[in-house]
């Protein structure tokens, strides 16, 4: 088991335990399972933060 996976479900059991069912709780672990899966993927050395960050500000582009 990779960290993203890893990460996905540390994110899916904080959002279950948080909201326990109902519309907007699904929709908050959709957002904790993204978290999750980001924190994973950036663990596994396969995302660099710094980068993400630097684009969504304007310092950096894509290509």
């Amino acid at each position: 088991m990779n960290m993203t996976v890893v990460g996905i479900w540390m994110g899916a059991f904080v959002a279950f335990m948080s909201f326990r069912f109902g519309w907007w709780g699904f929709l908050v672990s959709l957002l904790f399972m993204g978290i999750g899966a980001l924190l994973g993927r950036a663990a596994d050395g396969k995302l660099d933060l710094r980068s993400v960050l630097d684009a969504l500000t304007g310092r950096r582009s894509s290509s």
